[in-house]
């Protein structure tokens, strides 16, 4: 057995469930709504390249270095799984320490703001220091991607640096990397963070 396998977490709004490549037309469909892989601070697949993509994940998966889902909606009226709304993993996987950072994170522009994020950072985050015993989780995103640096620090994960001239984007330009973490110690304050705002969710607040 292996630090990672895949396997299926449930939440309150979502599924994440082992990515798979019948997966492909439901993750297109949801990369459309918004045309996300027009955001020029993240990357989501094209259209074009969306099979390319999952087949990339999948043999990250294979190296032990990444643990890719599907993110679900679960449907309201029965609880049972219902659209595909997006992706999202467990990568830069360190089994010796174990350490895991959770990102290369998307959803359809229509969920954002619904709960599905938090509750699916709720998912990953529990099972990362409550299974897994992990003494951080790691979260990294783009200098300029202000909204996505928002939203992390919302979470309560503390910015640890930047790294700068980390790596390039799709088209070339040099990245500076923003980089959090969450420790272990720290994890019962944003469990109940989570659990609070999706709580205030369910009251539609």
């Amino acid at each position: 057995m292996t630090f990672l396998e895949p396997l299926t977490l449930t939440g309150r709004h979502v599924i994440l469930e082992p990515l798979a490549e019948e997966h492909h037309d439901g993750l297109l469909e949801a990369a459309m709504d918004g045309e996300l892989w027009k955001l020029w601070y993240t990357s989501v697949p094209a259209p074009g390249a969306m099979a390319a993509e999952i087949r990339r994940r999948l043999a990250l998966q294979e190296q032990g270095s990444m643990l890719p889902f599907t993110t679900r909606l679960i449907d309201a009226g029965t609880g049972s799984p219902g659209r595909i709304i997006g992706m999202t993993t467990y990568m830069n996987i360190d089994a010796a320490t174990p350490r895991v950072e959770i990102g290369s994170t998307w959803n359809a522009a229509s969920t954002q703001g619904t709960g599905t994020n938090p509750d699916s950072k709720l998912l990953l985050l529990r099972h990362a220091f409550e299974v897994l015993g992990c003494p951080a989780v790691e979260f990294r995103t783009h200098w300029l991607n202000h909204q996505s640096r928002e939203a992390i620090a919302r979470l309560g994960a503390k910015q640890d640096g930047v790294l700068r001239s980390h790596s390039r984007t799709s088209d070339g330009n040099l990245r500076d990397t923003v980089v959090f973490s969450i420790l272990d110690h720290e994890w019962p304050a944003v469990r109940a963070g989570l659990e609070y705002r999706l709580y205030r969710r369910g009251l539609g607040a």
